[in-house]
């Protein structure tokens, strides 16, 4: 949607409360026609019925009548699409529920430009639409209204500042075709962090706002309820609290734009918001624990606009978004591999306690989402595998029914199969590529079978000619051989 800030006169604000107030009844009483009924009742009454049951009211009910017709049957049509919504599985919305006074203020305008509604220009930063029973309102022309638009809707939020927003979809960014990948890393003491190295963070209130917010807040609690007092601390409340809103709102949006125009591919963490910003209060029965520390993170979390920077992501780049696992992003180190939990030293800094590399937490973390690398709750994501991997039946380059095959195990092969096939002589027991263990497990491929003793060393035999930098070349025949093996004879490899 476009939304533009609307600048209604006192008289015409008066009737845009009175069409808000009427779609809030009529929306509330639909929603109260619903709660009636239960199985066994007769079905709740659908959109034509409920439109002839408001044709009744109007000719009732006076001051339901002197409102617009249009306001109050869109309020129906709203409810009647969104709870068909409710009802589809594949939509995650929830069941229409009760709308507030002060809190739920707006209402819709369907129909065809020109007839019953238009808009028109009437200086560089003005324009006018056209509301029933309030006539011309200015709006602030802040970009060119989008062709093609059939409905437009009036909202006002909790600081009384009105807004027009014509309904229309923008057309998607186009990718910039370089086939480059990004990561997002989302956090509280940095918002989004990209695996380019960049640090993005919501521009919140500053310090002298967040005095006076709380300065605020305690004459609120100490104002009389229903006091003109307490509704003025209320007013400047809630103009603190869109202040901060629509800076957390125009910093996704910019944010989003650019990654939608510089990356091919964003990937970011499919993280579960609601589940994570949950109440810790519990129950009577089992309390919580440290509650006040729980809320205190569940507000920086929606402060940081986790959700909305996604939201905007797949709005304007769609397909091209991309959801990975969260699991232990922060505790793998994006150079080699390794997963260990020490390895992040404090919240902004990580040091691989296997290779000593070392970023920035939040960047490494960027860099692993980019890359796709999320370990599994297992331990590892098949490439490198920390040492909490099970061991798994062999898997080589040959397959696994050649391995377990009869004259593969009575050795009969040729050099050049043998040659990538080694073996491993510890304690005088052979433990070769497809030989059991006394625990009757095969010798996993990149696995880690677990030897008793505390200073076990880690052998590792690469499968291919080539060695760089230590590790095996990222082809798609590198496949690592580890063993841990205690402290003795030297591994011995079988050609």
């Amino acid at each position: 949607m476009s939304r533009y800030r609307l600048l209604p006169t006192p008289a015409q604000e008066a009737v845009l409360q009175d069409h808000c107030a009427h779609a809030r009844c009529v929306w509330n009483l639909a929603v109260e026609q619903h709660a009636h009924w239960h199985p066994g009742r007769t079905g709740a009454p659908g959109y034509l019925e409920q439109c002839r049951q408001l044709t009744a009211a109007r000719a009732e009910y006076p001051w339901l009548a002197a409102g617009s017709q249009t306001v109050q049957q869109q309020a129906l049509r709203d409810f009647a699409q969104a709870i068909t919504a409710f009802f589809d599985p594949g939509n995650p919305a929830g069941r229409p529920s009760w709308r507030k006074a002060g809190r739920d203020e707006g209402f819709r305008i369907v129909g065809r430009r020109g007839r019953q509604w238009d808009v028109r220009r009437l200086s560089r930063r003005t324009g006018e639409v056209w509301v029933p029973k309030a006539g011309w309102v200015r709006f602030r022309w802040s970009r060119p209204v989008p062709p093609g638009v059939k409905s437009y809707r009036v909202t006002m939020d909790r600081a009384g500042r009105w807004h027009v927003a014509f309904a229309v979809i923008p057309e998607p960014i186009p990718a910039p075709g370089n086939g480059t990948v990004a990561g997002v890393d989302r956090g509280v003491a940095v918002s989004a962090a990209l695996s380019t190295g960049d640090l993005l963070t919501v521009p919140g209130l500053t310090v002298p706002e967040r005095g006076r917010l709380r300065r605020l807040e305690r004459q609120l609690a100490r104002a009389q309820r229903g006091s003109n007092r307490r509704g003025r601390v209320r007013l400047a409340i809630a103009r603190l609290r869109a202040r901060e809103t629509d800076r957390r709102k125009d910093w996704a949006e910019k944010a989003s734009t650019r990654l939608a125009r510089e990356f091919d591919v964003i990937r970011v963490e499919d993280l579960k918001i609601g589940n994570m910003t949950r109440s810790a209060t519990g129950t009577a029965a089992s309390p919580g624990r440290n509650v006040r520390a729980k809320a205190g993170l569940n507000r920086a979390i929606l402060r940081s606009g986790w959700g909305l920077l996604v939201r905007r992501l797949e709005d304007k780049a769609p397909g091209r978004v991309e959801k990975v696992s969260p699991a232990f992003t922060s505790q793998r180190c994006s150079a080699c591999g390794h997963v260990d939990a020490s390895s992040r030293e404090s919240q902004a800094r990580f040091a691989c306690t296997a290779c000593s590399f070392a970023c920035n937490a939040d960047v490494n973390a960027a860099k692993n989402i980019a890359a796709g690398h999320a370990v599994t709750a297992r331990g590892g994501d098949g490439a490198a595998r920390p040492v909490n991997r099970e061991p798994q039946l062999l898997a080589s380059l040959t397959g696994r029914e050649r391995l377990e095959s009869p004259a593969f195990r009575r050795g009969r092969m040729s050099t050049d199969e043998r040659t990538y096939l080694p073996s491993f002589r510890h304690g005088g027991h052979e433990l070769g590529v497809g030989g059991r263990l006394a625990a009757g497990r095969l010798v996993p491929l990149g696995g880690l079978p677990q030897f008793p003793g505390d200073d076990a060393r880690l052998v590792t035999v690469v499968l291919l000619d080539q060695l760089v930098d230590g590790r095996a070349d990222r082809a798609e025949d590198a496949e690592l051989l580890q063993v841990r093996a205690e402290p003795g004879p030297e591994p011995v490899v079988r050609s």
